[in-house]
């Protein structure tokens, strides 16, 4: 699709951004999830884009991609002092095997911690809180100055991201989500084609990984994302909850 490669995807700025993301989304309908990082990365929003990546179950797959384009494109890893051992050893491996050369972690404001979770318990009595105190906060802080991200949701992964489109809006900024019509069968193909290494917890039934204390395994047949604050109404975290420009459900990553 030599269109995509050439094609000027500036929009009139009076257009407003939802026009912006309905244009992009338009003009990228049946595009590869390579063409589509290419060209955010080195041409739509060059200079101006990072990866979130929380370097669990399926992260390596888009990592491998992004690392493809440019192994310089800024990576941001919230830290939230909760993930398991596993999650943080699998993240330095990654970037060793990909040459990743901009990954920045980021972690809960201590004064924040002090002030709202002193004994680190707060994921037993308000999830939320904590979600927001340990995920949301940071990841706005690093996310300051970028005025567009790239996130690895799936369509298949729950219901309530069934109709994810390419682009969206969030918070003032574009997210792309270059991986939204990959089954699961994708992702497994992508990994072995390029050797990539699972997550460690994967083959221990965790198709999903989060916070240690609010990760559960997932029983053969299950969403994908049940063990996910297992008993709660709870489904996301709250990263992606703000897709200004299109109605949602509170659906995320």
């Amino acid at each position: 699709m030599a269109l995509h490669e050439t094609f000027s995807l500036g929009v009139d700025p009076e257009l407003g951004l939802q026009a912006e993301v309905a244009a992009l989304n338009a003009q990228f309908e049946g595009a590869s999830a390579h063409e589509i990082l290419r060209t955010a990365i080195r041409h739509q929003f060059a200079g101006g884009i990072a990866m979130v990546s929380s370097f669990g179950a399926d992260s390596a797959v888009l990592l491998h991609m992004v690392a493809r384009i440019d192994p310089s494109t800024p990576v941001l890893f919230v830290d939230t002092v909760k993930l398991f051992p596993a999650t943080i050893l699998y993240r330095d491996q990654l970037i060793e095997k990909l040459d990743l050369t901009n990954v920045r972690t980021q972690k809960p404001d201590s004064e924040d911690l002090a002030a709202n979770d002193p004994a680190g318990m707060l994921w037993m009595s308000d999830t939320d809180a904590c979600c927001h105190i340990r995920k949301v906060v940071p990841l706005a802080n690093a996310l300051k100055g970028f005025e567009a991200w790239i996130s690895g949701r799936k369509r298949y992964q729950s219901a309530t991201r069934a109709d994810l489109d390419y682009f969206e809006i969030d918070d003032g900024r574009v997210k792309v989500n270059p991986l939204a019509d990959w089954t699961a069968g994708d992702i497994l193909d992508y990994a072995k084609t390029h050797d990539l290494p699972p997550h460690p917890l994967v083959a221990q039934g965790y198709p999903s990984i989060g916070c240690l204390p609010c990760t559960s395994k997932v029983a053969p047949g299950e969403d994908p994302r049940a063990g996910r604050w297992r008993g709660q109404d709870k489904i996301e975290c709250g990263i992606h909850w703000p897709s200004h420009g299109k109605e949602v459900d509170g659906s995320g990553i």
